[in-house]
Order: C-alpha cells, then structure tokens, then sequence
C-alpha cells in the first residue's frame, strides 16, 4: 500500500506540506487509478487498487489532517490485510534540500506529525518512506509556517519534476526493493 500525506481541502492543496500527496496522485496516474472515498474503515480516506510496474497496489491519501494521518492508514491496512511491512509513505521532508528524493525505512519521524501518527497507529517504525525534500525555512521562519505555505514561483517551476522523480523512485522502489533503488535514487539527488 502507497499512502501519499497531506492536509485536506483546496486551501491546502498547494502546500509543502501536501507534496506527498501530489506524488500519490502521480503515481495513480500511471497506474490508471481512480482514487475514490472509501466506505467503513476506508472512510476516511480515497484510494484505489490498480497495477503499478506490474505490482498489485492500493494508493490513498488520507482524508484527515496530518497529524492524524495514523488511523485512516491502519484502517486501511486492516481491510486489505496488509502488515505495516507492505507500506510505503509519501511524505515532505525539511532536513533534504528541495527538489532531492530519498528512500528509507524505518527511524525517527523528525518532528514529522503524520509518521509520528502512523508510527502510533500501526505500532511501528519499520515501514518504506519515501522522503521528498522541501528544504528548510529561510531565516527564523517556523517550520511549522513553512510547511503549511505554498511553494514558492521558482520551486513551482521545478515541482512538476520532483513530483516525476518521486514516482519515479517509488516505482524503483517496488520493482527493486529498498538498497537497489537507494543505489539508483540517491545519487541522482
């Protein structure tokens, strides 16, 4: 199961901090998966199953704020009887220099509300992140601010190639597994 983070609604939509969620939706576009709210225990949360580089696959994004992210992911794991092993969480990431990707499993959340969430919900650690860079505050701006702002004009015209480098390393992620995919991945960035 991918889950891509991010906060709910339009007013979020362009945020830092949602950057995992657009590379979710990047990745349900190659898939051809149409993301759609669930019902029960996929309630509060749209995905889909598809194929992605010949994988069966759920994609979601929770439909909570962040620093809830944990249940509608448990939830969903629970109802497609998957172990927290099997999930890999898109999310931004303020200790990589904007427009890197890497690809861990497992540590410390950082500070970051919505692993510390799913870290709590599935009472582990252990499963596959794919981190993507937003960078750190300029100044003493708060990153709590920072990551709840729109990216600036020239990220944005550099947005849509982190977002395809994000999916890209997420794909090589599936395909090749963690070390074979950090071989590829983290060199380029």
């Amino acid at each position: 199961m991918i889950v891509g983070l991010g906060n709910p609604g339009p007013a979020y939509a362009g945020n830092r901090h949602n950057v995992g969620a657009m590379v979710l939706e990047e990745l349900a576009r190659r898939a051809g998966v149409k993301l759609a709210p669930g019902k029960g225990a996929r309630a509060r949360a749209v995905s889909g199953e598809g194929r992605l580089v010949g994988r069966r696959v759920v994609l979601a994004v929770p439909l909570t704020y962040m620093n809830e992210s944990g249940g509608p992911v448990r939830g969903l794991l629970d109802y497609h009887k998957l172990p927290p092993e099997q999930l890999v969480v898109l999310h931004d990431e303020l200790d990589i220099p904007f427009s890197a990707v890497r690809l861990k499993r497992g540590g410390g959340e950082g500070g970051h509300n919505g692993l510390r969430s799913i870290s709590r919900s599935t009472g582990t650690k252990d499963y596959l992140r794919v981190r993507v860079g937003i960078g750190r505050p300029p100044g003493r701006q708060d990153p709590a601010d920072y990551v709840l702002k729109d990216f600036s004009a020239t990220e944005r015209k550099e947005l849509d190639l982190l977002l395809v480098e994000a999916a890209d390393a997420t794909e090589l992620l599936l395909t090749h597994g963690l070390e074979a995919a950090q071989n590829q991945v983290h060199p380029r960035s």
